[in-house]
């Protein structure tokens, strides 16, 4: 069992740990819950041990279908294990439908089917509010390798493919999601952060009822109840 070494950096939802092996880090699930940029934040009991065992589930399909990742193992209720990587300042995001930023951005209904997936990249920057870029502004601002670009578009597609597989099959539209990725320790680039109802928005595909972070940022319903069912659904 690995042991937490000193604190690397805590962000709102998560604390990363050094462990003993100076490849390997330790990601603990925070149970809380912010939005707005962090203007609206609140605590929720049994929230980072979703999100926990909801990514590890995800991050394992991932792997067994030849997706690259950083993690390793879950290894406690909040915790996972995971191989330590350069994180590129780069959020790729992929939308099946129109929700959230972009409905304002490009005057799009809530709800409308892309004819194909879309692919959208945004410079991680607290400050600049994440602002959305192109492949040309990645390489300028030297955000990630060049021969990098072109892979998180392809494996970001891929994951699309494959999760929206799984969450279709268990009755559930996954309408878009955000990716982050890393050189991991062998030099390979990989999929890191979480893959949770934090970092994507799934609804029931009956229903439309939202089941993800949009219930706290919205005023839906209860967020945890939201997680619940989409592990439930998984499991």
């Amino acid at each position: 069992m690995p042991r937490r070494g000193n604190k690397l950096y805590e962000g709102k939802a998560k604390i990363v740990y050094e462990t003993e092996d100076p490849h390997k880090l330790i990601l603990h699930f925070k149970d809380t819950v912010s939005a707005f940029d962090g203007l609206k934040k609140e605590r929720l009991r049994g929230k980072g041990s979703l999100n926990n065992t909801i990514s590890s589930l995800l991050f394992e399909i991932l792997e067994s279908r030849g997706v690259k990742t950083h993690y390793i193992q879950k290894i406690s209720d909040n915790e996972m294990l995971v191989w330590r990587a350069e994180r590129f300042p780069v959020e790729v995001v992929v939308r099946n439908v129109s929700a959230g930023s972009i409905l304002k951005r490009l005057g799009l209904k809530e709800g409308e089917r892309f004819k194909k997936p879309l692919v959208e990249f945004f410079y991680k920057n607290d400050e600049l509010h994440d602002p959305l870029i192109c492949a040309e502004h990645i390489e300028a601002l030297g955000l990630a390798p060049v021969h990098a670009v072109p892979l998180m578009k392809e494996t970001a597609l891929r994951v699309n493919e494959i999760l929206g597989e799984l969450f279709a099959k268990q009755g559930i539209l996954l309408v878009d999601f955000k990716l982050e990725f890393g050189r991991l320790p062998d030099g390979s680039v990989g999929v890191v952060d979480e893959i949770s109802p934090d970092s994507m928005r799934l609804w029931d595909s009956r229903t439309g009822e939202k089941l993800d972070k949009d219930r706290f940022r919205y005023d839906l319903g209860d967020l945890l109840e939201g997680y619940r069912e989409v592990l439930k659904r998984l499991s």
